[in-house]
């Protein structure tokens, strides 16, 4: 292998793992939504629709969604969004 092709794989090697950091970073808003049956979810009584008026996941410390997202990132359930509406027993209301 010449320098030149060693230069070019070591690169390649290099950006492919930085390309899939952005990538996912890129698509957060597109993330697949949680499923009540999830295990996690059922551990955590995760639910779409709150039944407690004014615990809910957007309100949670723990969404990182926009505060108005009908559905968004949390930090307990990672590689999937959360209803904006939901609840789970890991509820912690936002730092005013």
């Amino acid at each position: 292998m010449t320098n030149n092709s060693r230069r070019f794989f070591m690169t390649a090697v290099a950006v492919v793992p930085l390309h899939s950091i952005f990538s996912v970073s890129a698509r957060a808003g597109e993330l697949p939504k949680l499923e009540e049956t999830n295990p996690t979810a059922i551990a955590l009584e995760y639910v779409h629709q709150s039944a407690i008026e004014d615990q809910l996941c957007s309100g949670c410390q723990l969404f990182t969604g926009a505060a108005d997202a009908e559905w968004g990132p949390c930090a307990i359930f990672p590689g999937v969004s959360v209803s904006g509406n939901g609840w789970c027993k890991s509820w912690v209301p936002k730092a005013s």
